[in-house]
């Protein structure tokens, strides 16, 4: 099956920024706000023009459920306008996260509720948008990480709705609202863009496991497709799935997201000691393309520390070669593009950003210093990327032709 050209990747630009915009219920059960524990509320005009020098058009914002809806089916967009005003000041695009992680205070995925009242954000969101911006190419993802979220809060107690053994009826409660959020914003707007965003892994049995091991680890690895799966309507086709409903196919890869399942250790990602069963990024962004044949994104990825800008090299890398290998990668995206603190314990930073955190500083999210290496690699990165990329065909007609002779 043909891929779609360059011509139709909705993106300005391939490399994008991903600003964190968690606003979930942490562990202990307090409401996290990371729009402003980041300070990028604070200072968005200064972060966006932080990111010309590394021509980065396209963004990643969230507009924080918990905080737009505080009673039901009531909307307060002010904080949205400010991240909407920002972009049009400063030319950036941004792709919308409608749910990342958190939910009003009276919903979980669980909620008889929770699907009818997404839709109707859903709605609500795509009328208020159009209304100042009619024209413009509207990307959004609905829920973030389904796969993950439904683990935190359905197995480990990680978040609402602290459940354990409920993995499984929590991302059928997800991806209900999920499905029927897609429909309503596709009837809301037809020409809108979805983009989904899972986590890309790879789970191998142990050396020597016998064949019912490796079958039963294929099988937790194969799972990573499950809400993909669902919005196809491959899986629980009661939830309302539909093959249209595919559309931008987003993936994070972060540097644990290779394992052993049992006993658990994560893959070295530079696999210096040539594990065999250690896979690139370039052939696990393959997989998922000939799984859906759809265009994909690297849509959240970045490493803690000091090797941040050998990480970065290998994204590129990897990024040009499942390039050169056919797939239609139409972006990659630095998650998070600034540094952010611990979702539990909110005071250790993750040094993972573009920019850390001054962590010396009274409130260090509103002092940004710039990690020269990761920046330096990040520019061997766009060059290995730009001279990967396909370049658009042109069609040559008889008049090109006798203009050319012509002229010889």
């Amino acid at each position: 099956m043909a891929f779609a050209t360059t011509h139709d990747n909705p993106f300005r630009s391939f490399w994008m920024g991903g600003y964190e915009c968690t606003d979930q219920l942490n562990a202990f059960g307090h409401r996290v706000d990371f729009l402003t524990l980041t300070g990028h509320l604070q200072r968005i005009d200064a972060d966006y023009q932080d990111l010309q020098p590394f021509n980065i058009g396209t963004v990643r914002e969230g507009i924080r459920w918990s905080q737009v809806e505080k009673t039901a089916y009531q909307y307060d967009w002010s904080t949205v306008q400010e991240l909407l005003d920002a972009g049009r000041r400063h030319g950036i695009q941004q792709v919308w996260d409608l749910c990342h992680f958190g939910y009003p205070d009276d919903l979980t995925p669980l909620h008889p509720m929770f699907a009818r009242r997404f839709a109707h954000l859903c709605r609500a969101f795509v009328e208020f948008y159009r209304s100042q911006r009619p024209d413009d190419v509207l990307i959004v993802t609905p829920i973030n990480e389904v796969s993950f979220m439904s683990w935190l809060g359905g197995d480990v107690r990680g978040t609402s709705p602290y459940c354990v053994g409920q993995g499984w009826e929590v991302k059928r409660g997800l991806m209900r609202a999920y499905i029927e959020g897609v429909a309503a914003l596709r009837e809301a707007d037809p020409g809108i863009r979805i983009l989904t965003t899972e986590p890309l892994i790879h789970i191998v049995a142990a050396p020597n496991s016998p064949r019912s091991h490796r079958q039963r680890v294929s099988e937790f690895d194969n799972n990573q497709f499950q809400a993909v799966d669902m919005l196809a309507g491959r899986l629980c086709p009661d939830l309302g799935g539909r093959e249209e409903y595919l559309d931008l196919l987003g993936f994070n890869y972060y540097y644990d997201n290779q394992w052993q399942l049992e006993p658990r250790h994560t893959l070295p990602w530079a696999n210096d000691d040539h594990d065999p069963r250690f896979r690139p990024l370039s052939f696990l962004l393959q997989r998922a393309w000939q799984r859906y044949h759809r265009p994909v994104v690297l849509t959240e990825t970045s490493h803690p520390g000091v090797d941040r800008p050998l990480w970065m090299q290998m994204i590129g890398r990897e990024c040009a070669a499942a390039l050169q290998a056919g797939v239609p990668l139409f972006g990659a995206c630095l998650y998070p593009i600034i540094d952010r603190p611990d979702w539990d314990h909110l005071t250790p930073w993750h040094r993972a950003g573009l920019w850390d955190a001054d962590t010396r500083a009274p409130e260090p999210g509103l002092t940004r210093v710039l990690d020269h290496g990761y920046a330096n690699a990040l520019l061997e990165a766009q060059e290995m990327v730009s001279a990967a990329i396909p370049k658009p065909i042109t069609t040559v007609t008889e008049s090109d032709v006798a203009l050319s002779l012509s002229l010889t």
